[in-house]
């Protein structure tokens, strides 16, 4: 019998093109008198968006402008980023970051696979363990979460939650509380899962979607993994309330003749990560981005995406382009939050998230978006609160609040409204507008990572 000589294949052989043509990146100073240019060029890899995007949002930055382009084996950027402050960017340490990660030597993470895992999955993350949950939200419901892991004797080390279309994702990261390590014991995993089932499965009604979680392999950006878990709950289904405010995202899909691709143009308020959300939920629907073009002018926002589908095909059904313009509504919608937010700082201890959100639920407030994280002894909360009806609440109970928490932990309140609200209204609130806010999430969560 003949043998069967099957050809050699270098396992090196798919990075030879990047070492041939090692990525390239440049930080300008000098070309804009109001922002830093980002300019990236590389070979073209499934994903090198979305990491770009992913490295420069994590770095607290803002993008005003960017010029994509990827077609063919070549991908070349400009993206034109400020600080929160609106400053150029001159730090030292930020620039020899963002040319390390994107440089040659950069590692950038692609993509994880996931596991669908029980009602409550949990893996252990280096020193901590992390747990998802999604479920119908209710108000009171975060707080009868971090309650079961306080009673439990785990500690909250960092959190963050999004709800949107009465569901609730959340990701936390946990450990012992006596040994500060992940928990690792098959019994006390149970029994956590099993209580933390027993909370969630009581958020259900008849006819709603059930309870579940899925249990990420690896590690996994915390906003991405966060908008696919909601994707994948299909909270795009749900129809958002409107708020007759005029901040309604308008999402067009057209079809370019002459290249072969599908235009998908948006036009929204603008807002912090906006363009993370859009391309992540791009990529993860398995649509791939060729050319691109970012313009922000004061609160507005207009970004233009030339996408085909992996598998070479354009948006042409009417069933298709309106499941990509409700799921890029919904990535809009999950991160927007109006209203109160409460920034709290006090000393890491068991119980504290349990004790602030038993709090914030007797005064009546439901929790529409929360970032939980600990520097150090100290741990930094922050909420994003309305009143258990969903609507906006009133300054006496926000006083209220800051009255009974405020003598144990430092506490900053600021209230968001809508841009085109505050030119009416003619004020600002606490900290109004649409002014840059403080609250990320991803890249305060980075240190857990491996």
């Amino acid at each position: 019998m003949a043998k069967v000589y099957w050809p050699y294949f270098d396992p090196e052989y798919e990075n030879l093109s990047s070492r041939i043509n090692p990525p390239s990146v440049s930080i300008d100073n000098t070309s804009c008198k109001q922002c830093t240019l980002v300019k990236v060029d590389s070979m073209n890899k499934p994903g090198i968006l979305l990491e770009v995007v992913q490295v420069l949002t994590d770095l607290d930055l803002t993008i005003t402008k960017a010029y994509i382009s990827s077609d063919g084996g070549w991908f070349m950027d400009v993206f034109h980023v400020t600080d929160q402050q609106g400053n150029k960017v001159t730090d030292s340490k930020t620039i020899d970051y963002i040319e390390k990660v994107l440089g040659p030597k950069g590692h950038a993470a692609s993509s994880q696979n996931t596991w669908p895992g029980k009602r409550v999955g949990v893996h252990s993350l280096g020193d901590h363990t992390s747990i998802e949950i999604i479920a119908r939200d209710r108000p009171g419901l975060l707080s009868e979460i971090s309650a079961v892991l306080a009673d439990l004797h785990f500690n909250v080390v960092a959190a963050e939650a999004w709800t949107h279309n009465r569901r609730i994702a959340c990701v936390l990261y946990v450990n012992d509380n006596e040994t500060s390590r992940a928990v690792d014991d098959p019994e006390r995993l149970s029994a956590m899962e099993e209580q933390l089932n027993l909370v969630i499965r009581g958020s259900e009604q008849e006819n709603e979607k059930v309870a579940r979680t899925s249990l990420s392999i690896g590690s996994t950006h915390v906003d991405r993994r966060l908008h696919q878990m909601l994707f994948a709950d299909r909270d795009y289904d749900a129809v958002s309330k409107v708020d007759g405010s005029g901040l309604e995202p308008k999402i067009t899909v057209e079809h370019c003749e002459e290249k072969g691709y599908s235009v998908i143009s948006v036009s929204c308020e603008d807002r912090a990560k906006l363009m993370f959300d859009i391309v992540c939920t791009l990529t993860d629907m398995q649509y791939i981005v060729f050319h691109a073009t970012i313009t922000s002018s004061g609160p507005h926002a207009s970004q233009e995406y030339f996408i085909r589908h992996k598998d070479g095909c354009t948006l042409d059904s009417e069933g298709e382009k309106e499941r990509v313009i409700k799921c890029l509504e919904a990535a809009i919608h999950r991160r927007v939050s109006e209203g109160w937010s409460l920034e709290l700082c006090a000393k890491d201890r068991v119980g504290l998230l349990s004790e602030v959100t038993r709090i914030l639920r007797e005064h009546g407030l439901s929790v529409t978006r929360a970032g939980v994280t600990t520097v150090g002894e100290q741990a930094v909360n922050v909420f994003y609160v309305r009143d258990a009806s969903g609507n906006p609440v009133d300054v006496k109970t926000i006083e209220a609040l800051r009255g009974e928490i405020g003598h144990s932990m430092m506490i900053n309140v600021k209230n968001k409204v809508p841009s085109r609200r505050w030119k009416e209204e003619g004020q600002a609130g606490t900290g109004g507008g649409w002014a840059k806010t403080s609250f990320f999430f991803g890249n305060l969560l980075e240190k857990f990572l491996p």
